[in-house]
């Protein structure tokens, strides 16, 4: 059973690499991660699970980051997850658009690597912070 203090990240990340940083990172007792392996795997482990948060690899070719982050925030029981992404560095373009689309905080590869855990304590503990 889901209590909402409890921290469940959900990871639609489905580059071997960064997911296991991201559970190396979070290797906790007090993270669960659960990881999203198809578009449709979102929005249903983010209703039946309500996540503290969300990470996305907006450069994902499995997964549409954009996609999920318009359909989440379009729904009015998920539109305050908190939302973690990264991009690389130099994709503007992407960083304006999903910035645009109310991603809580956008990085680079780099710095979601080096710092996945900061990252994701900061968008929980300040889900209206801007990247």
């Amino acid at each position: 059973m889901n209590q909402p203090n409890q921290k469940t990240i959900l990871v639609a990340v489905t580059d071997l690499f960064f997911y296991t940083k991201v559970r190396d990172a979070l290797r906790q007792p007090d993270y669960q991660l659960e990881k999203a392996r198809a578009q449709q795997d979102i929005l249903d482990k983010a209703l039946s699970m309500s996540p503290r948060a969300i990470i996305f690899n907006m450069n994902d070719l499995t997964v549409d980051a954009f996609q999920a982050l318009e359909q989440l925030k379009a729904d009015p029981r998920l539109k305050d997850i908190p939302t973690l992404a990264f991009a690389n560095h130099e994709e503007v373009e992407t960083w304006n658009r999903a910035r645009a689309l109310g991603v809580t905080k956008v990085v680079s590869r780099n710095e979601f690597s080096a710092r996945t855990r900061e990252l994701i304590e900061e968008v929980i503990n300040n889900p209206v912070g801007k990247s």
